[in-house]
């Protein structure tokens, strides 16, 4: 039984009378009348990073992917409450002052504010935050119609050829090193684009688990298909470089998540004002297929209209996972 199985077996039916909980379908709750947009997010040692030896770029790791959950809902975070767990070694006064000064240095990059948490003892390092922000309104996962154009935000698969760095599992020189392990420990988070979605995007998630996976519970209607032109997906030059030098797809390493990009679905009549949008804002702004009516979900590969299924798998938990909001939450 895998993350998605579990919520929906066990406790989907028991939001039947909290429509904040959205059937537990996004990652968010959200209550329409107190403004309040909420997202709970768990992170485990050895499960969502390696390892603690860097503290310091984990902490900021951890913070972006939370917020990033309100982010592609058009919803700018407020506060964020961290709850970690750990011994003496995880949280020695070094580790603690390095901690302290990355959440500073978040707080005022993404203009959030530390509001609470908790800590107690364990043997692995273990993190829990919750990511509010207020707004009327969100972008929702699951509003989507035949011909809605897909785009996604920034580049896409640094992050896993990062995490395989790190693994020892793939070899590059120092700079490429650097760079992708940086890529990894710090997304850059497309904010810039959160107070715009809502003129535009009719239904938005984050990628966190993977292009391909993300894009199926965006689009979560078994009588919509989607085509993916392979050869529009955006990728950083240092990634098409590895690829070509070493003859990999860029379907493996955009199926595996971890980029925090946002991926949003609009009608064709809003490609004008994408596209000046993107250049306003600074932001790469990529569309890189449409929805169909076709229900096997395929991919255009190298613009020569072949279509193939897709059977790249990406992040996913087997029996158990904090990635929704399971809330008693009192207004």
């Amino acid at each position: 039984m895998d993350e998605f199985e579990l919520i929906k077996n066990y406790f989907q039916k028991l939001t039947k009378n909290n429509p904040g909980a959205l059937k537990l379908n996004d990652d968010v709750f959200f209550d329409k009348k107190s403004k309040t947009v909420l997202s709970v997010d768990t992170y485990n040692e050895k499960v969502h990073y390696l390892n603690f030896k860097k503290p310091a770029l984990i902490i900021k790791k951890i913070i972006r992917s939370s917020i990033s959950d309100l982010i592609c809902k058009g919803v700018n975070p407020k506060y964020i409450f961290i709850s970690a767990s750990g011994n003496s070694k995880h949280f020695s006064k070094k580790n603690l002052k390095l901690i302290s000064k990355s959440i500073k240095e978040e707080q005022k990059k993404y203009n959030i504010k530390l509001s609470g948490g908790d800590t107690t003892k364990s043997n692995l390092s273990s993190f829990t935050i919750v990511s509010l922000g207020k707004s009327a309104k969100i972008v929702k996962r699951g509003n989507v119609s035949v011909g809605d154009d897909i785009y996604v935000t920034g580049y896409l698969g640094d992050s896993f050829l990062g995490l395989e760095v790190l693994k020892k599992k793939i070899i590059v020189n120092r700079y490429l090193k650097n760079y992708f392990i940086n890529k990894y420990f710090l997304p850059n988070l497309p904010i810039s684009i959160t107070k715009y979605l809502f003129n535009f995007a009719k239904s938005s998630i984050d990628i966190s688990d993977g292009l391909f996976d993300d894009l199926s519970k965006l689009i979560n209607n078994k009588k919509i298909g989607y085509i993916i032109n392979s050869n529009k997906i955006p990728i950083s030059k240092n990634l098409k470089s590895y690829l070509e030098i070493n003859n990999k797809s860029i379907l493996k390493f955009v199926s595996k998540g971890d980029d925090y990009q946002v991926m949003f679905t609009s009608p064709k009549n809003k490609r004008n004002y994408i596209k000046k949008l993107s250049k306003r804002i600074n932001l790469k702004i990529t569309r890189i297929g449409s929805t169909t009516n076709i229900k096997n979900q395929r991919i255009i590969i190298n613009d020569k209209k072949l279509l193939k299924p897709i059977h790249y798998v990406g992040y996913l938990h087997k029996f158990w996972k904090v990635n929704y909001c399971l809330l008693l939450f009192f207004l």
